[in-house]
């Protein structure tokens, strides 16, 4: 099977995650996707597969010569719910010619050069798009696929001296759980990589410290002919209360090492509402200022309205991987020096966003990302460029080969 034929296998899975079913993995469509990675995994000759409770995939390439450090490579099943999973139709355009690209006919739904001007540097590739009703789910079974392809290439060609080399597929990695049941322990890797990462020569050791806050805000409903000094609307309270945060400080605003807040889910009625919030930044000092301001507006929200009136819930899901990783250094160099040898600019910057191992890092795995390929990740736009994902391959590869 070739890399792009795995990756069109791959997106065939509904694996989709939610983060309220409170169980892991949180969706079926996700173990079913690992049962049958795993069956893939055996068929390849990989050793050591095993599938645990949780839904996360584990398998060993055994090393073929001595004195190397045992490396991993890790890549998450899941897709974002940001947008739908279910029954991904792909397309492949062929030889991009640099216009934009009808996605849906019948719908109308166009992936325009003007609002996606990075597309415009693939022309001349073969690019995997999607009909437009669905995410395609790149992010991050073009990683899975990337890491399957390194191993089956290697069980190939066992002339390719190598160390011992573990593999490890997670669960539930968009909605902050990836590593929630991840041994690293038993994992036994001197350092990892995720395959994770956006467009080609990204390779990234920062990522935002993150949160997850939900707020939920109670009111009083009374026939709306009788509401006068009564009734208490919840939404209203709850809208008072999102548009005291700093307008510009969401993420359609901000770039670079630039934090925000994000709301990512409002649902209410007169009584009850509940407002989601995410919340990230680099700075650890002003990520956790922006939780306190969120524990401010609550605060004030109660003095107006009455005690209890709005009540928060926040967790946090990760933090800034750097102090991990600047001691260790060298795992950067050599991602950076396989890009290199494969004819890929290195492109060293911040994550804005997080990856599995981002929480590895801080559990003793040291673990920064490289790029998968894909663009528009979480989007119904979202494509990937079949040479990007090839070279994505290679990078695993030359890593192995270079250690």
């Amino acid at each position: 099977m070739t890399l792009t034929e795995r990756f069109l296998k791959y997106v065939s899975f509904c694996t989709t995650s939610d983060e309220n079913t409170n169980l892991t993995p949180s969706t079926p469509g996700q173990m079913e996707f690992a049962q049958y990675l795993r069956d893939e995994l055996t068929a390849l000759g990989m050793t050591d597969v095993l599938l645990d409770d949780n839904g996360y995939v584990t398998a060993t390439l055994p090393a073929n010569c001595e004195g190397k450090p045992v490396i991993g490579f890790i890549a998450h099943m899941d897709t974002a719910p940001d947008a739908s999973g279910k029954n991904v139709q792909p397309r492949i355009v062929r030889n991009y010619d640099g216009g934009d690209i009808l996605l849906n006919e019948a719908e109308n739904i166009i992936l325009e050069t003007a609002k996606y001007p990075e597309i415009l540097n693939y022309r001349g590739q073969d690019i995997i798009v999607t009909n437009g009703k669905t995410l395609l789910g790149a992010d991050d079974k073009a990683g899975l696929a990337e890491i399957v392809t390194a191993m089956d290439y290697l069980l190939r060609h066992p002339e390719i001296k190598h160390g011992k080399i573990r593999i490890g597929f997670t669960p539930d990695e968009e909605i902050g759980q990836g590593a929630d049941h991840f041994d690293v322990k038993a994992f036994g890797c001197d350092w990892a990589y995720t395959m994770d990462g956006g467009a080609i020569g990204e390779l990234e050791f920062e990522n935002f410290n993150a949160a997850a806050c939900k707020i939920h805000v109670h009111g009083v409903n009374v026939h709306p002919g009788s509401a006068y000094h009564k009734m208490q609307n919840s939404m209203r309270i709850a809208y008072q209360l999102a548009v005291m945060l700093p307008r510009w400080e969401t993420p359609e605003h901000t770039e670079g090492y630039e934090g925000f807040y994000h709301l990512i889910g409002m649902n209410g009625t007169v009584e009850e509402t509940t407002l989601s919030y995410i919340i990230r930044d680099h700075d650890r000092a002003r990520f956790e200022s922006r939780k306190r301001e969120l524990e401010h507006l609550v605060r004030k929200v109660n003095r107006e309205y009455g005690e209890g009136t709005a009540e928060i819930e926040m967790r946090d899901q990760y933090y800034n991987m750097r102090e991990k990783i600047e001691p260790v250094m060298h795992i950067i160099d050599l991602a950076e020096e396989a890009m290199k040898a494969v004819g890929v600019t290195p492109k060293v910057k911040p994550i804005r966003g997080g990856t599995d191992g981002a929480r590895l890092s801080f559990e003793g795995l040291p673990c920064p990302n490289i790029f998968a390929g894909g663009e528009n990740f979480h989007s119904r736009f979202e494509y990937l460029p079949i040479p990007s994902m090839e070279k994505a391959c290679q990078v695993i590869l030359e890593i192995i080969r270079m250690a």
